[in-house]
């Protein structure tokens, strides 16, 4: 095993397989899950959840943002289901198709490219309709020339009709009336197919949210996001349904230490003086890696036990923090940039809310530069370092 001093991501395998038994206890008997991984698992490696995913019967399969996420896991033996939310362009038909990966439809056109394909290929393409029910992005709008426009996708030759879903916007709010209209068109379209003969076997419209708060929105699969990884979609959201578990750290080590006198300006710009003789640790990470500038001045980690104060600018590769209050500092002590260290906690939603942004952009920003640790049963099972060539 090597040994990552200057930064490591720690994922615990245990607490996403924890998070997925909370988050199926909750939602109705008999529905399915689906485990969104796209952006590599939201910062925290799909390729390592769907291996974990694999042998779980209620788990349907995954979901991905791009072809190009779907290809990575068919690479690495992924055979579970894979759908493709986002558009998949007439370049790539020909490689979704080979890999079955299940493609989000929402025009007409599309259908008939893919279907015209699919006959000249002699294989099946499968396919989600994708129903704009309040999101504005992509789907077909809830109006009768939509319901005739996915009765005629229906009777297109190569197509396997697998899916019809749509994206909740509001649902980690409070207020759930929103979500209640978009539900209402969801069913309207669904019942207005059906008189035609068009069904589908699978219905799912349940975001993170829906799982933790919306049972009537459970359908045939859930989507689940944002909590696989232990983070909520909101504050607003009832925590005590579904209880999470973090399932990443961020660690580091200390690289310098050194005392400066009153009115000492750090980092670029000088942004920040010194008011007093000052003892600070130099921490080998930034921007470069993910970790935001916008924390320059207001965020902190954890050395010893105890929080140290950022001072100046983020840098692109490193950053300073303030120890003098902490006693013994040296080269090499651990700083924890996310998790646990003694009696503290730092959580990402607090470095989410002290640098402007939200959890998931946090975690989803981390970079290549900063290498993984899997652990399962309190052991390192993996190691991902994408310099290793």
């Amino acid at each position: 095993m090597k040994l990552y001093s200057r930064v490591c991501e720690r994922v615990d395998l245990d607490a996403i397989f924890y998070n997925f038994q909370m988050m199926k206890a909750n939602i109705k008997d008999g529905v399915k899950m689906i485990a969104v991984i796209k952006t590599d698992g939201y910062g925290h490696g799909a390729v390592q959840i769907a291996r974990l995913l694999e042998p779980v019967d209620y788990i349907w399969g995954y979901a991905v943002a791009t072809l190009d996420e779907a290809v990575v896991l068919r690479k690495n033996e992924i055979k579970k289901p894979i759908l493709v939310l986002g558009c998949i362009f007439p370049d790539q038909w020909e490689a979704m198709i080979e890999n079955e990966v299940r493609m989000t439809t929402y025009t007409v056109e599309m259908a008939k490219g893919v279907s015209n394909l699919a006959v000249k290929m002699g294989k099946d393409a499968y396919i989600h309709i994708k129903l704009d029910t309040g999101m504005s992005r992509l789907g077909f709008q809830i109006h009768e020339d939509s319901v005739d426009a996915i009765e005629e996708i229906s009777k297109m030759p190569g197509l396997k009709l697998e899916g019809m879903f749509t994206h909740f916007a509001k649902a980690d709010e409070t207020d759930k009336a929103y979500t209640d209209v978009q539900i209402g068109k969801y069913n309207y379209m669904r019942d207005e197919l059906k008189k035609r003969g068009v069904s589908f076997p699978i219905y799912h419209c349940s975001n993170s949210a829906g799982i933790i708060d919306i049972k009537k929105a459970n359908m045939d699969l859930v989507r689940a996001g944002i909590s696989i990884y232990g983070l909520y979609p909101s504050e607003e959201v009832e925590k005590k349904n579904v209880p999470l578990r973090p399932a990443m750290e961020l660690i580091s080590h200390v690289s310098y230490v050194k005392t400066v006198p009153e009115g000492t300006p750090v980092s670029y710009g000088g942004t920040y003086v010194t008011e007093k003789e000052t003892s600070l640790a130099t921490i080998p990470v930034g921007y470069g890696d993910g970790y935001p500038r916008s924390l320059s001045n207001k965020g902190y980690v954890l050395i010893h036990g105890k929080k140290a104060p950022i001072r100046g600018r983020v840098c692109m590769d490193q950053f300073m923090v303030d120890v003098t209050d902490i006693p013994d500092v040296k080269f090499g002590d651990k700083v924890t940039l996310v998790g646990k260290d003694g009696d503290e906690f730092l959580p990402v939603e607090t470095l989410s809310d002290l640098s402007g942004r939200f959890n998931y952009e946090f975690v989803c920003d981390l970079g290549k530069r900063i290498p993984r640790e899997y652990i399962q049963n309190g052991q390192v099972i993996e190691q991902v370092d994408y310099f290793d060539v």
